[in-house]
C-alpha cells in the first residue's frame, strides 16, 4: 500500500493540476491514501481540497495557522502511520505545486520495495532543477554538500520533498526520536529527516529525476534566509552530536 503526504500551503491554482496528474496514474494510489495537509494556508487551498469528489482517495488535513513544511510532514507522517499495516508499506512525500515528476515514481517505488528504505529523487545525481532561479539551484547544491559533510549523509539530494519511505523506517525514526524527530519547521526539514534515518543505518538510494519549476503556478514558497538559517541550526546540530558520539 502507499499513502501519500504532501503538504500544501497557498496552493489552489496547483491542487486541481496535481489531483488530475494523480487521475492519470490511478497504479499510484489505487488501495493507499492521498492525505493533502494543508499547512494554514490563506487561500482557498483547503476549500478546493474538501470540494474534491473525484476517483482519488483524497483525505484533507488541515493546520489551522501556517507553521512550515515540517510541521505539515510531521502531522501527515503520524497520520500515515497510523493508516499503514505493515513496516514494508510505503509513504509517498511530493510538492503540491506539480513540480514532482510523476513518470519517476514507478522506479522509486520498485527501488523501495526491492529493500531501500528510502529513495530520492535526485536533481544532484544525473537530473536537473528546470526553470528555476540561480538561488534556488544554489542552495540546493549548498545544502547537499553541507549535510553530507556534518552529518555523513551518503546522499546528493537532501531538500527535495519528492521521496518514498519505507514505513518501518519513519517508525524508527519516531521511536528513537520521538517529538524531536522532525525539529526545523521549515525546508531544512527534509535534511534533518535524512540525516537522523542515515545515522539508523537506513538504506537510501537515489534515482536521477529532473524538478520543472516551470510546471508551477505562482512563486515558490521556500525563502532563502531562512531556509539558510534553518540549515546553519541543522548543521550547528549534527556536529555536536557527533561530537558526542562515542568513538
Amino acid at each position: 500500500m502507499q499513502v501519500f503526504v504532501i503538504p500544501a500551503f497557498n496552493e489552489e491554482a496547483n491542487v486541481p493540476r496535481l489531483l488530475h496528474d494523480l487521475e492519470q496514474r490511478p497504479a499510484l494510489w489505487a488501495g493507499g491514501h492521498v492525505l493533502l495537509v494543508d499547512d494554514g494556508s490563506t487561500d482557498d487551498t483547503a476549500g478546493v481540497a474538501a470540494a474534491y469528489d473525484g476517483p482519488v482517495p483524497l483525505m484533507l488535513v488541515r493546520q489551522i495557522r501556517n507553521q512550515g513544511p515540517g510541521r505539515a510532514f510531521d502531522r501527515g507522517f503520524r497520520l500515515a502511520l497510523e493508516l499503514c499495516d505493515r513496516d514494508d508499506d510505503l509513504v509517498v512525500t511530493l510538492e503540491s505545486d506539480t513540480t514532482s515528476d510523476l513518470d519517476a515514481l514507478d522506479a522509486m517505488l520498485t527501488r523501495a520495495r526491492s529493500g531501500a528504505d528510502v529513495v530520492l529523487a535526485s536533481v544532484h545525481a544525473g537530473g536537473a532543477i528546470v526553470g528555476a532561479g540561480r538561488h534556488r539551484a544554489g542552495l540546493s547544491r549548498a545544502a547537499s554538500f553541507a549535510v553530507r559533510a556534518t552529518a555523513g549523509v551518503d546522499a546528493r539530494t537532501v531538500s527535495s520533498f519528492f521521496r518514498v519511505y519505507r514505513a518501518g523506517i519513519l517508525r524508527r525514526g519516531y521511536l528513537a526520536h520521538d517529538r524531536g524527530f522532525i525539529r526545523e519547521g521549515g525546508f531544512a526539514c527534509k535534511a534533518e529527516i535524512l540525516g537522523k534515518l542515515s545515522r539508523l543505518d537506513a538504506v537510501i538510494e537515489e534515482i536521477p529525476v529532473d524538478l520543472d519549476a516551470g510546471r508551477r503556478i505562482g512563486e515558490s514558497k521556500l525563502k532563502v534566509l531562512p531556509t539558510m538559517m534553518g540549515y546553519t541550526r541543522l548543521m550547528a546540530r549534527q556536529v555536536a552530536t557527533r561530537m558526542r558520539a562515542p568513538a
